[in-house]
């Protein structure tokens, strides 16, 4: 069962809808969970806001926030995820921003991705270093762990195929 399975599954089981706010993925984790015959019964929305004034006007992402911490930062991205549960009806969501490449710089290099993921009351982020894999590569492992932190909080293992 692949993981979009996984967490259609689980989250049908819990009553649970899901909104994916995404800026280096664009798309790419709502893609993957509205990919199985069923999605729109859990899945409410992604918002794709790849500028910081996309970050700001749609999900809410404070102006100050970003000027203090930049666009990746796990501050940012637990602003988009709160602000992706505020701006839809779904009960969890998952936030991604990061550098895919190429670029980055010494403080925030190529293949750097933040993540968080929110529900209820609840906000959790973490940052990863996928390393300068390239461009599509990073963008795949952001995808896959977005989508592994979605199982997770659902109460699914991740490390299950």
């Amino acid at each position: 069962m692949t993981r979009s399975r996984q967490i259609l599954a689980l989250a049908k089981e819990r009553n649970a809808t899901i909104a994916t706010a995404e800026s280096c993925t664009a798309g790419m984790v709502a893609a993957a969970l509205t990919d199985p015959a069923g999605a729109s019964a859990i899945f409410d929305r992604g918002f794709v806001t790849y500028s910081n004034a996309a970050k700001v006007a749609m999900l809410g992402v404070k102006e100050d926030t970003l000027a203090a911490f930049g666009a990746v930062s796990e501050q940012v991205a637990r602003e988009m995820a709160k602000g992706a549960l505020a701006a839809s009806g779904a009960t969890l969501s998952v936030a991604v921003t990061g550098i895919a490449g190429p670029g980055g710089t010494e403080a925030k290099p190529e293949g750097r991705v933040c993540f968080a993921i929110a529900s209820e009351g609840t906000v959790s982020s973490e940052t990863r270093d996928f390393g300068a894999l390239g461009r599509d590569a990073v963008r795949r492992e952001s995808r896959d762990h977005a989508l592994e932190l979605l199982l997770s909080a659902l109460g699914g293992r991740p490390d299950q195929p």
